[in-house]
């Protein structure tokens, strides 16, 4: 199949509508267009019958509401992709499951709501792993049909990777707006922990549910970022940051495709002239993992209870087993499991004061996007940093074999102001790095 993915980044693609360079029903009907050419495939949408009808007004509305370009809000006419774990007023919420959309119902999303304060349009829900967990959904990777786009936020990348949206909604309970966007060559922000508020989300684990955005360009983040993130500021001349590897058990864990990527990356920085200290990090990854499973499974349990009593025999069944397996766990083990996070996120923080760094660089992922829709890939590389609730970004960095490789780039508890502003600076570094 031809025609991925295409170009559609949010920074220009919210300035010519706003400026009046294109209007915002034309930009509609493109949209639709390039939906119905892709979306039999790629299926990165949650189907809606009236979809065409829904959007054609809310353009329209628009329209009427700010004729003037100088008093347009930012995201005037951009239209953007709803994870399908959030509500949004006018539309069903489903999370990839079998359960009743009625007994899942709720307010909209606080985020969907300063979105289209904004002037965002929601192009539609996009499509989840059951309940943005373990079971895939039907979406397909842009680069490569025959691979997974990487999960849980599986239809909100692709959308924005295919050009369908230039701004997409996500969460990351592991890593599942970090990966994606990775496996898909966009990037992804996952800022600290609460910074984006989390009303109207269906929650999978209420001690680290993260909401993270899509977009193509960094330049289009720190717009997204700027209305998402209550109180967002800017650093108007960031200083370079010392960039620290993770070395260790943590590292080894990626393939040696994801190695590879991440020394290639490294090179290209420090010609650029970016400082890169190796720092040991992480020496019991092993034990981190654990105890963040056993807390992702335990808060599941608790926020599925209701429904699972109900429900239970419409979960797939290796949800409906994490979930059981959550009950098993004891108040005890329950509260060392919430206690790590703030000491992982104290330790991991004294770990770059005392080494002089300003945020970690990594992989992204364990390498490339799996081959086959069976599996979403793995959060691995992605879990320590959640559970410590620290800011993350996923940033393209080259390919192999046709397939995106990224950087992750993760800062300290509160900086994500200055995260997005050093990956401004260091993603010209990584345009163009060889295979």
């Amino acid at each position: 199949m031809s025609g991925y993915p295409e170009s559609a980044p949010l920074g220009r693609t919210a300035g010519a509508l706003r400026e009046g360079e294109r209007t915002a029903t034309d930009h509609v009907e493109a949209t639709l267009e390039r939906v119905a050419e892709v979306e039999p495939d790629l299926r990165s949408l949650v189907s809606e019958p009236r979809r065409e009808d829904r959007l054609r007004a809310a353009a329209a509305g628009l329209e009427e509401r700010h004729p003037d370009p100088g008093s347009r809000p930012p995201l005037y006419g951009v239209p953007v992709g709803v994870k399908d774990i959030f509500h949004v007023s006018e539309l069903p919420t489903r999370a990839g499951s079998e359960l009743p959309p009625g007994d899942l119902a709720g307010p909209q999303a606080d985020v969907v709501s300063e979105l289209r304060d904004a002037g965002a349009l929601v192009l539609g829900k996009t499509h989840t792993t059951e309940f943005a967990y373990m079971v895939p959904g039907p979406t397909r990777n842009p680069h490569d049909l025959e691979h997974t786009p990487g999960g849980s936020s599986s239809g909100s990348v692709a959308a924005v990777a295919a050009g369908l949206c230039p701004l997409a909604l996500g969460t990351q309970t592991i890593g599942s707006t970090i990966r994606p966007a990775a496996f898909c060559g966009i990037v992804g922000f996952k800022p600290s922990f609460r910074r984006i508020p989390r009303g109207g989300l269906l929650i999978v684990s209420e001690s680290v549910d993260h909401v993270g955005l899509f977009t193509q360009d960094v330049e289009g983040m720190d717009l997204a970022a700027s209305i998402c993130v209550p109180d967002w500021g800017e650093v108007p001349d960031p200083d370079r940051p010392v960039l620290g590897v993770p070395e260790g058990p943590y590292l080894e864990q990626a393939s040696a495709v994801g190695r590879r990527g991440l020394e290639r990356a490294v090179e290209s920085l420090e010609a650029a002239g970016f400082e890169v200290r190796h720092v040991p990090a992480l020496e019991d990854i092993e034990a981190i993992n654990g105890r963040h499973r056993s807390l992702v499974d335990a808060e599941m349990a608790l926020s599925h209870h209701g429904w699972f009593e109900r429900h239970e025999g419409r979960y797939a069944d290796d949800t409906a087993e994490r979930i059981r397996e959550g009950r098993e766990t004891t108040a005890g083990t329950l509260a060392e499991t919430r206690a790590s996070r703030e000491a992982l996120r104290a330790r991991l923080g004294d770990r770059m004061d005392e080494a002089g760094i300003d945020c970690w660089v990594c992989p992204p992922a364990p390498g490339t996007a799996p081959e086959g829709l069976d599996s979403t890939g793995d959060p691995v590389m992605n879990l320590p940093w959640t559970h410590a609730g620290l800011p993350a970004i996923s940033l393209p960095a080259g390919e192999h074999e046709g397939l995106p490789l990224g950087l992750q780039v993760v800062a300290g508890f509160g900086d994500d102001e200055r995260l997005l502003a050093w990956a401004e600076t260091m993603a010209p570094a990584l345009d163009g790095i060889d295979d």
